[in-house]
């Protein structure tokens, strides 16, 4: 693994998948002011490069991928001080949301408050079965706030209700029922689950895919009709690669 910073660590495979790995938070990958910092940067840079088709987002310990916010750095705050945090952590989360490549959280243990907003804010969430999803920010003195705006569209506006009123925590298999998170892992295997994920991706033509990605953030902020319309174009525009005929035709000679 290459360092990129002390908090932000890198490897790549020859499939063009990479994988971003939080260092130096903890056992729980705890996100401060440095720590965000560093893993923005780190993203940032590898936005620019193109020969990555899947990222994968990882902690270093297999207790969380980000276990939340630091909570003793947040005690500290004015309000001042607390707006230049959370806006901090939300750039983050938009560094996660804007990556050009479709991004695959692998989630095991612990992901919650500003975990579980880094996390929506991936393209794919991959849990282990022992993961537990949470909250709290009310039992401590503040709302959830930032990209807890994302969870009502992925798991309706009760249950992020009942997420952000009650701060209590759901299981795995509960996540998975609300779809919040995508997969869940047998025991012993969140890796294989990943990879099946990471698969399913490469399967798919690269150009096609970051297009398909900047198309469905692109719907959530647009009317249906204005929806539709911007997709003709992005349409015809993957014809000015190889991918449509070079996959199309396999999938022909496959149908022969």
């Amino acid at each position: 693994m290459d360092m990129l910073n002390p908090y932000c660590g890198v490897s790549r495979d020859g499939r063009g998948v990479a994988r971003l790995t939080i260092c130096n938070a903890g056992t729980l990958n705890i996100l401060g002011s440095s720590a965000i910092a560093g893993i923005k940067e780190g993203l940032q840079s590898l936005a620019a490069d193109e020969s990555i088709r899947v990222l994968l987002f990882a902690g270093a310990s297999e207790k969380s991928m980000i276990g939340g916010a630091d909570i003793k750095e947040m005690a500290t705050l004015d309000q001042a001080s607390a707006e230049a945090f959370i806006t901090r952590l939300a750039e983050l989360c938009d560094a996660v949301r804007t990556f050009p490549a479709p991004v695959i959280a692998r989630l095991p243990g612990w992901c919650l408050g500003g975990g579980l907003e880094v996390a929506a804010a991936c393209d794919l969430r991959v849990a282990a079965h022992d993961a537990k999803f949470g909250m709290p920010e009310v039992r401590v003195g503040i709302p959830s706030v930032i990209h807890a705006a994302l969870l009502p569209r992925l798991i309706g506006w009760g249950r992020t209700r009942w997420l952000l009123l009650t701060a209590e925590t759901v299981d795995a298999p509960t996540a998975l029922a609300w779809g919040l998170v995508d997969a869940v892992a047998l025991a012993g295997e969140l890796d294989a689950a990943v990879e099946k994920a990471v698969a399913s991706l490469l399967a798919c033509g690269p150009h096609a895919l970051r297009a398909q990605k900047a198309l469905l953030r692109q719907w959530e902020d647009l009317p249906l009709k204005d929806a539709i319309e911007l997709s003709v174009g992005t349409f015809g525009r993957a014809f000015l690669t190889d991918e449509p005929k070079r996959l199309m035709q396999g999938f022909i000679d496959r149908k022969r």
